[in-house]
């Protein structure tokens, strides 16, 4: 069977997100100052093949620990769905 995992990869709070800051600044600068706080991540979709919906979870779970995610900097959110 078929699913879909849905990944949401995003800088730990603790940490600056240069990005952000500078989309922040952008918009500020737009004239959009209204906006108090911008964090950049990634929203990552995979694609699994898997015998049920446990199977793909944990495969997908692996994908984020060993190459997705850097759990230094990062934290994630996985959601699995057919």
């Amino acid at each position: 069977m078929t699913y879909i995992a849905e990944i949401k990869v995003m800088p730990l709070k603790e940490l600056l997100d240069p990005q952000g800051k500078a989309v922040l600044h952008g918009l500020n600068n737009l004239g959009i100052k209204e906006v108090a706080d911008v964090r950049i991540g990634k929203h990552i979709q995979l694609k699994i093949e898997a015998t049920d919906a446990i199977q793909a979870q944990a495969l997908a779970e692996d994908a984020c620990k060993k190459l997705l995610a850097n759990p230094v900097m990062e934290y994630y959110e996985l959601e699995v769905h057919e």
